[in-house]
């Protein structure tokens, strides 16, 4: 399973005003695991940042006067993501400008469609943690993420962010503890979802034998016993049984 975590920085907020990309930040992951096959791009955007926008990532137009345009990286990233599956915090604005970045290019309105799918990581958040906040700053105070480098936006580090907190999210564990260490330090949960990303080897079903099978039968039966008839477990097993498969 190959997922990419995405994010962007653009020179403001509509497309419709000719804004554009000028920052693609994206991590990979391989079965949940982090990788080292980074993609990142700054971007000549051939147009001013507005002010509003810079105040949030502090790129400038300085910075990128000698940077590739989004022409000259196309191909490549293009390539990266193919057949992947694309995690984006509020998916419809990236993803937005990227398909208006291939607009630009002439390419088909569906071209992002037929390379990858998309899920947006906040929909699935609102959906887990509903009536609370969902951004990006509130899932790591949520899940114990370090964010403290985060003083400005910037779309690799927003991506290798999210990435822990996508893995912690779906993961299904909320705090660890590593060798006896608090797991209410911030530091050792973050370390230990790193850990867990980079390092944990895949889980392993083990089915029960017909001897654990009768094992349980065993212990239900005397648990019955004991409780004259109230066991809640036996009652329910036995409803399943003359129920049927539906």
């Amino acid at each position: 399973m190959r997922q990419i975590v995405l994010d962007t920085e653009t020179t403001g907020l509509e497309t419709l005003q000719g804004h554009r990309i000028i920052e693609i930040g994206c991590v990979e992951l391989i079965d949940r695991r982090r990788t080292q096959n980074h993609f990142h791009r700054y971007l000549q955007p051939d147009r001013e940042i507005d002010a509003g926008a810079q105040e949030v990532h502090g790129i400038t137009a300085e910075f990128l006067a000698d940077k590739p345009r989004f022409e000259d990286v196309v191909d490549e990233f293009m390539d990266y993501i193919r057949g992947a599956e694309l995690i984006i915090h509020n998916a419809p604005f990236d993803t937005g400008f990227i398909r208006y970045e291939f607009s630009r290019l002439g390419l088909p309105g569906n071209t992002l469609d037929s390379l990858c799918t998309v899920t947006d990581s906040l929909a699935l958040a609102r959906k887990m943690h509903p009536a609370q906040k969902n951004s990006l700053d509130a899932l790591c105070k949520r899940y114990q993420i370090d964010n403290s480098q985060r003083t400005l936006h910037g779309a690799l580090l927003d991506a290798e962010i999210l990435a822990d907190v996508y893995l912690a999210m779906t993961g299904g564990q909320r705090a660890l503890s590593l060798g006896g260490q608090d797991s209410n330090d911030p530091d050792n949960v973050a370390e230990a979802v790193r850990l867990i990303a980079a390092d944990a080897p895949r889980p392993v079903v083990i089915a029960a034998t017909e001897a654990d099978l009768e094992a349980h039968a065993r212990c239900l039966a005397t648990i019955d016993k004991v409780s004259e008839s109230n066991c809640v477990w036996l009652r329910q097993e036995e409803a399943m049984t003359t129920s049927g498969p539906h």
